[in-house]
């Protein structure tokens, strides 16, 4: 039996019901002594919708939604056609599709519109991001007689106006956080509001989403500061409007459980499951996964039927997911908002109940009806156990998680099967751009049990190996092996919370060092370094210096992302005995030298980029695959045991200094690709540490870069709206730091 008792049921007359059709809207949940599925009745045939099959479709995204949907339209046989900018003319979701079109932007409504038109395209699908939840574009698509795939326009702008939905969903009976909703949106009217509520509280955009326009306020002194960064931040993300706030009670110990919901044009509406999207940075999703961990059946199904009862009160047709934060001091949950539109972790609801949601999305736009009814979907989790999916971004979490960009120098994908999934937007030798949002790929995962899913993540993730850019990879390691997370201890600030252990410095193993050499000498000996006589990158910049006969020497410094250029400097000098046989010593600086005899090694170098070793030591047998960009030869990364290891080759003493370098380490540099939004100091301007020295926009994301040390600014070496590269120095030299 469960828990909550569930029956049909018709919301109350009172609800503020927007139908899409004549017809009664209705939860689709048959009670627990019918096995029939539920039929439902209308008032005529002539009020039922009319099926009109899908043929061609129109994919208004990029990267891998765009290859995603298109696979889902391939095999019903409906025809698609991509967009493409001038960014992404190269990128593999332009080339996957049989048509494909240029557009200046994917946020031009009116161009695609124009160009679905010119071509006879039937219907259109907006993926996530861009125009999806745009319900002036949903409207200017039905009224040029294009199929929209996805809710009706005034459910879209009912949900997108945070105001508005709160005023529905507590007509609805869908508990909200206590806040402000109102239209008077002077400073001193939010502060006197954000008074009265009680700090801490949370500052959000009405067209928020994704974290942008969003603070959290911890008390009166730093209001005005925090409004204004989420206004001039909800400007540049959601355009006119955007600037309109709320002001809402800060849940201290919050969980981020959403439910996926769907429903068609006959007024069945179903509830998928729910998804824990706890674990965040920077207010935005890096693990999901369902079910949600430690959460009793009564909450669970109170939940799905508050999302159901959310979805019919604006009348909603399509895939949507209605968002709630659940209080983990009082066990209460308050409804956030509703994303009108097919979620970046959809996969993880389409493991766990076996279904295709796209294919749900084209043959609910087509005038069907749902496939599954509520029973058989929950009889579909209960029987395919837990899912998680991991998102691979190109970010560096060292650093703040800062954006990165760049090329796919090597790529290599953990294999998959019906229970391990990739969703991706890349191949090797592509470039994420800058212009766009980071995520490389998704990692989806299914096991009969939240331990088994959690356990094949770590494995999976194990074999995900990216180089060209910094990414997650690594760090989404630590979470799947985090004690609190294994035993779902999640909440929104789990990132925080467990910093110490998740930033805890890993300590490298003598082989890595070994290998990495073994691999740079193999591949000289292979005849894949270039005439080392005639460039920077010889024999003693980047493989190694000979001392006596059959030795080379190699040195090496771990790369920290967390503190340039201070890593731990290894030496390795290798003896060689015979073509395969070496002796290994490794120097570390104040510890004595190891030695390691006798290692049999296997190298091949496949390319100029990637080299493969086969080592055995005296006690077991190492497979390692090293990675050189052949443009930085310096740099070396190493995969093995499932880690990934980054080494820089050290360069001799003088040409730092012919580069400056001993300067440059007391600069601030951009640490990503960035547009330089506002400088906050000035030159000859005395700063103390941690004050802020300017302030940067990457992907549509405000960060403060503030100073490393108390000192004087010696130089602006940039100006204000001018984009950078990753690198470039911002702010001169700072002097006299302590």
């Amino acid at each position: 039996m469960r828990s909550l008792k569930r029956t049909h049921h018709r919301l109350r007359a009172s609800l503020p019901l927007r139908p899409s059709s004549a017809l009664t809207p209705r939860l689709l949940a048959p009670s627990a002594q019918t096995t029939a599925p539920v039929t439902t009745t209308t008032s005529s045939s002539s009020d039922a919708p009319t099926v009109t099959p899908l043929t061609s479709l129109l994919i208004a995204n990029r990267g891998e939604i765009a290859l995603r949907i298109a696979r889902t339209a391939s095999r019903m046989g409906i025809a698609t056609t991509t967009l493409y900018t001038p960014v992404d003319a190269a990128s593999q979701h332009a080339r996957s599709s049989p048509s494909s079109l240029a557009l200046p932007s994917y946020l031009d409504g009116e161009a695609i519109i124009s160009l679905a038109r010119q071509h006879g395209i039937q219907a259109l699908h907006p993926g996530y991001g861009f125009l999806s939840e745009n319900a002036a574009f949903a409207k200017r698509c039905s009224e040029e007689g294009i199929i929209f795939v996805g809710p009706p326009p005034q459910a879209m702008a009912d949900m997108g106006d945070k105001a508005r939905s709160k005023e529905i969903m507590t007509a609805a009976g869908v508990p909200c956080v206590p806040g402000y909703h109102g239209g008077e949106q002077s400073v001193e009217e939010l502060k006197a509001r954000a008074g009265e509520i009680k700090f801490p509280v949370l500052l959000k955009s009405v067209k928020g989403g994704g974290g942008k326009g969003m603070r959290i306020v911890q008390n009166k002194e730093e209001f005005e500061a925090q409004l204004r960064s989420a206004r001039q931040e909800a400007r540049a993300s959601f355009g006119e409007g955007g600037e309109v706030m709320l002001v809402e009670k800060y849940i201290v110990r919050p969980r981020h459980v959403e439910v996926q919901v769907f429903a068609d044009r006959y007024g069945n509406c179903v509830a998928l499951g729910e998804r824990d999207c706890s674990v965040q940075r920077r207010h935005q999703k890096i693990l999901e996964e369902s079910p949600a961990p430690l959460l009793d059946d009564v909450t669970r199904h109170d939940l799905w039927d508050k999302a159901r009862t959310a979805a019919l009160a604006v009348g909603y047709v399509g895939a949507g997911t209605v968002e709630f934060i659940l209080d983990r001091d009082s066990g209460e949950f308050y409804f956030m908002e509703m994303n009108t539109r097919l979620q970046v972790e959809h996969p993880v609801s389409e493991m766990v109940t076996g279904t295709d949601l796209v294919e749900w999305q084209f043959r609910v736009a087509a005038g069907e009806k749902l496939p599954m009814t509520q029973d058989e979907i929950e009889q579909a989790i209960r029987e395919r156990g837990a899912a998680i999916e991991a998102r691979i971004y190109a970010e560096n979490p060292e650093k703040g998680f800062f954006p990165d960009s760049g090329k796919l120098v090597h790529l290599s994908t953990p294999r998959t099967d019906e229970d391990v999934r990739i969703d991706a937007g890349f191949v090797e030798g592509d470039t994420v751009s800058e212009a766009y949002d980071g995520m490389i790929a998704k990692l989806i995962v299914r096991g009969k049990d939240r331990e088994t899913a959690i356990r094949r993540m770590e494995l999976a993730l194990r074999e995900y190996e990216v180089v060209g850019l910094s990414t997650n990879i690594e760090f989404l390691k630590k979470l799947c092996r985090s004690k609190a997370f294994i035993e779902g201890d999640v909440e929104t600030g789990f990132i925080e919370k467990w910093r110490s252990e998740l930033f805890r410095p890993r300590h490298t193993e003598d082989e890595v060092f070994v290998q990495a050499a073994l691999a740079l000498l193999g591949k000289e000996e292979h005849g894949q370094v270039a005439d080392q006589l005639n460039t920077l990158h010889g024999p003693t910049l980047g493989f190694g210096e000979a001392s006596t006969q059959g030795q080379r020497k190699f040195a090496f410094r771990v790369r920290d992302d967390a503190v340039e250029g201070q890593g731990d400097v290894v030496e390795v000098t290798l003896t060689q005995k015979s073509p395969s046989l070496f002796d290994a010593t490794v120097s570390r600086q104040g510890a004595e030298p190891q030695t390691l005899e006798n290692i049999v090694s296997e190298t091949k170098t496949p390319s100029t980029t990637r080299t493969t070793l086969t080592t055995f030591y005296p006690t077991t047998r190492i497979e390692t695959t090293v990675i050189q960009d052949p443009a930085y030869d310096e740099k070396v990364t190493i995969f093995q045991h499932g880690a990934k290891t980054e080494l820089d080759l050290l360069q001799p003493a003088w040409f730092e200094k012919a580069l400056g370098l001993k300067e440059a380490a007391s600069s601030v540099v951009a640490p990503m690709p960035c547009k330089i939004l506002k400088n906050e100091v000035s030159e000859g301007q005395e700063v103390e540490k941690g004050a802020p020295l300017v302030v940067i926009e990457s992907m549509k994301m405000e960060t403060v870069i503030r100073s490393p040390q108390k000192g004087v600014i010696k130089r602006l070496a940039h100006k204000e709206g001018v984009r950078y590269l990753q690198g470039w120095y911002c702010i001169g030299v700072i002097r006299g730091g302590t």
